[in-house]
């Protein structure tokens, strides 16, 4: 079940408000989705991702598969009761996990053959099989499985020829997913994804045929792959607007606070990415006014939050008050900065919190400057304050 209502649209790009209805809930859009590799995001609650606003969370048809397994996971009635999160839940098809196998990975028209990175048993995952475990983990949004187009391999650039011949592969697996899932009975909605590589007119191709075959919802996949931050944005700009009005435009691995914000505008309704949460563990911080390196030593003695404007709990901690409002009941850069020279877990555990409430309260504002009128303008601010540095 899908239902896709536009709400408004902005005048000065392709932004557009809508609200996505799914199985387990409504979604807001905009949206940033919380990544959850192996059904956990890292570090997190579910009562965490709660309070910071998530509304729907990625899990990994791939890892999922190698651990717990199918058995677990039809025990359980799919992921939601499995990890305790009763909201929306969208799965990828495990086919970049495959891709980036390398070398332990043998692509067919018949699927991809692959020795399990868990404990070498050799196994196969097709567009069938793909659908048959996103249909026992009962995802609310499932995805197509399709050949992840890289921009090069060992330093050759993908040749138009090479992008092609993937694409037109993922065409034919979109067709073959498309049959199962509708073969199993899976009253979710399944997305078709556009690939292409860096080529427009392969882009347009690709998009065209998913068109006809008429999906509930559509993803831009392939870019954030290692090209160029510039090619990325012209993928970007081509193919995301070109896509159904009335249909969700899911951006997929996307990507930066900035990233974001050309993506909205650029007509993307949804995004995932692992930076906000990996960043986290790495002492990168994002904050209105730029990024934050924690490890920095002028943070030893700072009493200040990451971000004075910040309501999240390692922020403004229980109280929801930011500094700026004159909370106190936050953490301070000096603890985060201690906490992370000591490698204590808390540290990750905070900063997690906060770079994901920081992105999922950046698309509220995205939203909420929408249903006001003012996008061009938030824009703008945006753009001034993250230059602004901390």
């Amino acid at each position: 079940m899908l239902q896709f209502q536009i709400l408004t649209t902005d005048p000065s790009s392709h932004a557009r408000r809508a609200t996505l209805t799914l199985n387990h809930g409504p979604v807001q859009t905009p949206i940033f989705m919380p990544v959850g590799t192996y059904g956990t995001v890292k570090g997190v609650m579910p009562q965490s991702l709660h309070d910071m606003g998530a509304q729907i969370i990625l899990g990994n048809t791939f890892h999922l598969w190698m651990r717990p397994g199918q058995d677990v996971m039809q025990s359980f009635g799919g992921l939601h009761a499995f990890e305790q999160w009763h909201k929306p839940i969208l799965t990828d098809s495990g086919g970049f996990q495959v891709w980036s196998l390398g070398d332990m990975r043998k692509i067919t028209e018949e699927g991809v053959t692959f020795a399990s990175p868990v404990n070498g048993d050799k196994l196969f995952m097709s567009p069938e099989v793909s659908m048959q475990i996103q249909t026992v983990l009962n995802s609310d949004i499932v995805m197509q499985l399709d050949e992840c187009t890289p921009y090069e391999t060992k330093g050759h650039l993908t040749t138009e020829a090479e992008a092609r011949k993937s694409m037109e592969m993922s065409r034919r697996w979109a067709v073959r997913s498309k049959d199962e899932f509708e073969r199993l009975g899976n009253p979710n909605a399944l997305f078709g994804i556009v690939q292409g590589g860096m080529f427009e007119h392969l882009r347009q191709e690709s998009l065209e045929a998913l068109v006809d075959m008429d999906f509930p919802g559509y993803a831009v996949g392939g870019v954030s792959v290692g090209e160029p931050k510039e090619q990325m944005l012209q993928i970007m700009a081509h193919t995301p607007h070109r896509l159904p009005a009335h249909k969700p435009r899911y951006l997929m691995g996307v990507g930066t606070p900035e990233d974001l914000v050309q993506g909205v505008a650029d007509g993307v309704d949804m995004f995932d990415c692992v930076m906000p949460t990996r960043n986290a563990r790495n002492g990168t911080l994002f904050t209105r006014f730029g990024d934050l390196k924690i490890r920095n030593a002028r943070h030893k003695q700072d009493h200040q939050p990451l971000d004075t404007s910040c309501t999240c709990h390692a922020c403004a901690g229980a109280s929801g008050v930011a500094w700026d409002a004159g909370g106190r009941g936050g953490f301070s850069r000096a603890y985060l900065h201690h906490l992370d020279r000591c490698g204590e877990m808390l540290g990750p555990m905070l900063t997690t919190v906060h770079n994901l409430h920081y992105y999922l309260n950046l698309m509220r504002e995205v939203r909420e400057a929408l249903d006001a009128g003012q996008f061009a303008q938030f824009r703008a601010q945006f753009k001034a304050d993250r230059a602004r540095g901390v």
